[in-house]
């Protein structure tokens, strides 16, 4: 199958042509317009984050995925990532489930444990349970997935006996992914409920990746589990020039990078490394042309199904985004589908 396209956004505040943040609604609605240009230049998917945070419009990726539903025909539709830990697996499937139905079979859902922890917090969750909640919750909704009657129980949640869930899928499967930052444990896991992995690359050489994309593969092997799509989510700008997507796209992904930076400790970006990212790490930044073979090289390198192009950073304004998409759908994907041979 030939390699897919699709870009991811976590529906970052951006800024008007004054500088001044657009309000949460009208991000909402740009996204929707974004997703409805990527449908009409041919990309495969969109993803949308759940943030529960100022800097961020989007905490229902799912509400926001119905709207795109209605005014898209092809393009596939995700959550990226849907944060299981902090949610009820019933709902989530019963969500993506109704998505699913709305979109004629387009809904997909990217579980993970998210990198931000706002949410638990907010829906009374305790950090300390960040490892038990996510695999006990992973557990219940890998059993959803058959829509039969699931007898389970567990210490996060009321048991279950027989207990039917509703809508079912037309299809009768709802495409599930398991996002994974990096751990090996995570690449085993996916692989032991049988799920497609999702590697989030988001900084240094992508092929230091390939080690566990081999476990991935050799995990299902030795589960007797059959072959899986795998997927890159990577950050990344396009515009008409190398020069012009460097410039317009650093100090907005500085800004974005800075503000998490300082929740973490780490230290303000400096232009060297941006520099060093765009020209060998996980930034996919430059012309088409550029963009193009760096995916290729990715793909060809790490042998993935899916790339997603996490296209928004910070306040980088809807129109340069905008045009980043259609260049994307127009330009990098037919490249790179050539570069491949497919």
């Amino acid at each position: 199958m030939a390699l897919q396209f699709g870009i991811d956004t976590f529906g970052d505040v951006t800024s008007d042509a004054q500088g001044a943040p657009v309000d949460y609604p009208q991000v909402i609605r740009n996204v929707i317009d974004e997703a409805v240009l990527a449908d009409q230049v041919g990309l495969d998917f969109i993803g949308i984050g759940e943030h529960h945070r100022d800097d961020y419009a989007i905490s229902a990726p799912d509400v926001v995925l119905a709207a795109i539903a209605g005014r898209t025909e092809r393009i596939r539709l995700g959550s990226a990532v849907t944060v299981l830990s902090s949610d009820d697996p019933i709902r989530v499937f019963q969500r993506f489930a109704s998505l699913d139905a709305a979109s004629n079979g387009r809904a997909e859902v990217i579980l993970g444990r998210g990198s931000f922890t706002e949410s638990f917090p907010l829906f009374g969750f305790a950090l300390e349970d960040y490892q038990v909640l996510f695999e006990e919750k992973l557990d219940l909704f890998s059993k959803l997935l058959a829509e039969q009657p699931v007898t389970w129980s567990g210490s996060t949640r009321p048991p279950l006996s027989e207990q039917r869930v509703f809508p079912t899928t037309e299809s009768g499967s709802l495409k599930t992914w398991i996002g994974v930052g990096g751990s090996p444990e995570s690449v085993v896991r996916a692989a032991r409920y049988g799920l497609p992995l999702m590697l989030a690359i988001i900084g240094g050489d992508p092929q230091r990746f390939a080690p566990y994309v081999d476990l991935f593969h050799r995990a299902l092997a030795q589960l007797e589990q059959p072959t899986l799509p795998i997927g890159v989510h990577s950050p990344g700008y396009i515009a008409d020039t190398d020069e012009q997507a460097r410039e317009e796209f650093f100090s907005d992904y500085k800004v974005m990078r800075d503000r998490i930076g300082r929740d973490r400790g780490w230290p303000a970006m400096q232009k060297a490394e941006f520099d060093s990212e765009v020209d060998h790490g996980s930034l996919y930044v430059g012309s088409p042309e550029t963009v193009a073979r760096k995916i290729a090289a990715t793909a060809s390198g790490l042998g993935i199904d899916r790339f997603d192009l996490k296209y928004s950073a910070g306040p980088l304004s809807h129109e340069k985004m905008m045009h980043a998409i259609e260049l994307y759908g127009t330009k990098v994907k037919p490249m790179v589908l050539e570069m491949l041979g497919e």
